[in-house]
Formats: C-alpha cells, structure tokens, sequence
C-alpha cells in the first residue's frame, strides 16, 4: 500500500541526549538503545470514518519519536498497518450503501491527505491487512502446529483461536488482573461468550468464512485474519521481534497489544516483542473520550477546511503530554494559534537571542519522555525574548526556526 509524501527534516547542529520513554510493560521511564536504525511499528486506522484528533494525537506522538531518532542520526525503519478488512468497516459501507472497499480506499486516501497536511513523517512500510492475509495463514499453521491455537468444535464456521495460556508470561504488557481483562475484552472486540471457546478471553485468530463476508483461502479453510494477529504477521516480516517500540493509542494496551505480543511470543519463546511499549492518552471533546461510537469527532480534514493551520493543531495536541487523558477545546485551539503567531513573527526578524540554549532545552525535554508542555515553554521563552528585546546580529532565528522544524514538525 502507498504511503505518503516523505517529509524534509532539517539537520540541527549538535546532538541531544539519548531518548527515554515510559514503557507501559515496566511501569516505568527507561532509556530507548536503538542500534544505527531504529524500529518502531505503529498501529494504524480501521477506514471507516475520517481522522479525527484522537488518532492525529496519537501518531503525532510517535511522529516525535521518530524525529527525535533522526535528529540523533538514526535512521528509522517506521511500519504502520491498516485494518482494511474488518467488521466496522463492514457495517458502516452497509450502513451508506457503499461497497466496503471503496469506503476503505475513500479514508484511506483522507488519512493520507491528512497526515501530509500534519507533515507527519510517513512509514517506510505501509502495509493493509489484505496485503498481509498470506502472512496470517503463515503464522496460524505454525501455531496450530505448536498447540497455541485450537479450533472450534462448530461444523458450520470453525474459527481459530489463540490460547490466551500460550505463552508463560500472557498479560505483562498491560499488567490487568483477570477481571480487568475479561471487561476489556468484552468491551473492545472480543467474543467471550463464543460457544467452543476453551477460556472466554481467548482471541480469535481466523474467522472462518461466512456468506455475504470476504474471505481468502488457507489450508485450514477459507477466511479472514482476526484483528491482533495482523499487527504480529506484519511486524515480523518487517521488523522482526524485539524491535524498539511499540505505538498506539492506551486503548490498545488491552486487548490488542497484549495479544499481538502474545501471538508472535508464542513463536519466538523468550523474547519479547517489542522492548518498549508506547502508549498515548485519548483526546475527549466535552468531558468525554472522543470516538466514532460517540459521534464527538472533532475532524482533523474539517478543522484544514475551516482554514486551520495544521501547524496550530499540532501545537495544541503538544500543549498537553502525550501520556495524558487530555480535553480538546475551543481555548486549547485559540492558544495554539496565538503560540504559533507569536514563533513566527518571532522567527522573522533579522536577529534574536541565543538559539543554542533554547534549542539544548528543546531536546532535553523531548528526550525526557517527549515532555512537549517543557518543549512548547522552551520555545516560548526564546520568541517572548526576541519580540521583546530583539538581540544580536550573529544569533540568526533560522536556527531555532530549523529545530522547531526538524523536532516539533511544526514549520514556522
């Protein structure tokens, strides 16, 4: 699948420290050690609706990792999937009277409008679940080989599932007690009360064919990938395991992430997926987590057609930290805009005060678990100097006009 346009990073003199992120498995901040190319693969959307501030929020986070890696001279092997097959997406074409697949084309192509406008840096490997149907049926016969996978007693659809006791350590990514999970599962795609199931949460792995549903062959019978191994097959056979972080939104820490995990540990006994695990907090609209079930959606291509600048909706997700539950308002947009006007007029000038200071601190503070609030001041700090008491002649503001670029991805 196409990704999109690729995004020109600016090189800043000098180097920041080392990146650490909280890590959702450890419970705790840690250092990220990446070898020369860094590895990071980031759950994508499900195309059935446009991209609203929860998903932008999300992958603008990892889009920080990402330009903090390259600002340090990594090179970054990013990989995003798309769930282009899938029961939401199913509902909704039937739902406005659309073919599924033109539906998912149809978002596809805004997401991607979307993320250009956000100048997101795109993933080297942008990969649907169609495309990667081959590499499920891959990885279900060696699981069904390996006994971590079952398949149901029912002779009219024999769905496969994943044994949620495959693997030793099943739930140290999340860290959810059984009740937890259990509520989870049943709340986020899961089939608890599937007659045949050996443990309600179970996961499927393979939907076996249904009438009216697309299927693709396999040597356990025709059919569709389920929803978390897709992410495992994909991962491998780019990045392999033990790659460095894992992304998404914290509503996949369970059950998505954790079965993922568990789908390709139980091929790769003793190893760890991922070694980090990345979350973001949800975007709300009116004290409520913003969703397409709730139909709060504040749109990121309506806010581009109201004239928005995508550059001051990337302010105003950043005001917030990243790992943070957060409310997007009406007065969080205005600030952005303000903050924005005053970087630009700032960067404008013919001089300004020092840049090695800001830029230093701009660093320091994404590389402290991306703390964009610090960042956001840092920059504040050094345009509030230069309106205010301008500066010498030999501090050009094109250079921190170039770090806020190449690390804030916002151009001024």
């Amino acid at each position: 699948m196409q990704s999109w346009s690729e995004i020109a990073l600016p090189t800043v003199p000098g180097a920041g420290p080392p990146l650490r992120l909280y890590d959702t498995a450890d419970r705790q901040v840690r250092p990220v050690t990446p070898g020369p190319t860094a590895t990071m693969y980031v759950c994508g959307i499900t195309p059935y609706d446009a991209t609203h501030l929860g998903h932008a929020a999300t992958y603008l986070t990892f889009d920080l990792v990402n330009r903090v890696w390259h600002d340090a001279g990594h090179q970054v092997h990013y990989v995003q999937n798309v769930t282009d097959v899938d029961d939401p997406l199913f509902e909704r074409a039937t739902r406005d009277g659309i073919d599924w697949r033109a539906l998912g084309t149809r978002e596809i192509d805004l997401f991607r409008a979307d993320m250009t406008a956000l100048r997101v840096v795109p993933p080297r490997d942008y990969i649907g679940a169609i495309e990667s149907v081959d590499e499920v049926v891959e990885l279900v016969q060696k699981m069904l080989a390996s006994g971590a996978a079952y398949v149901v007693d029912d002779a009219e659809f024999p769905d496969i599932y994943f044994r949620a006791d495959a693997t030793d350590q099943f739930g140290y990514e999340s860290g959810y007690d059984r009740a937890t999970m259990e509520t989870l599962f049943a709340e986020r795609g899961g089939d608890p009360d599937r007659p045949g199931k050996r443990d309600a949460i179970d996961a499927l792995l393979w939907r076996a064919a249904r009438p009216g549903e697309p299927s693709w062959p396999a040597p356990f019978g025709a059919g569709r990938p389920g929803w978390h191994i897709e992410c495992a097959a994909i991962a491998l056979n780019r990045i392999g395991p033990e790659f460095d972080v894992q992304g998404g939104g914290s509503d996949l820490i369970y059950p998505h992430h954790e079965y993922s995990a568990a789908h390709a540990e139980s091929l790769i006994a003793g190893r760890r997926f991922a070694r980090h695990y990345v979350h973001a907090g949800l975007i709300g609209l009116d004290g409520e987590k913003m969703s397409k079930s709730r139909g709060n959606l504040v749109l990121v291509s309506r806010l581009r057609q109201a004239g928005v600048d995508p550059a001051a909706i990337r302010l105003g997700l950043f005001a917030g930290h990243y790992r943070q539950d957060r409310m997007w308002t009406d007065e969080v947009l205005r600030q952005a805009q303000s903050r924005l006007d005053r970087w630009r007029r700032a960067s404008a000038l013919a001089s300004g005060p020092s840049a090695a200071d800001t830029i230093a601190r701009l660093r320091q503070h994404l590389a402290d678990d991306l703390d964009t609030p610090k960042a956001l001041d840092a920059v504040d700090n050094w345009a509030h100097s230069a309106l205010e008491y301008g500066g010498s002649d030999a501090a050009a503001p094109g250079d921190v006009r170039n770090a806020v670029d190449a690390l804030l991805g916002v151009a001024l």
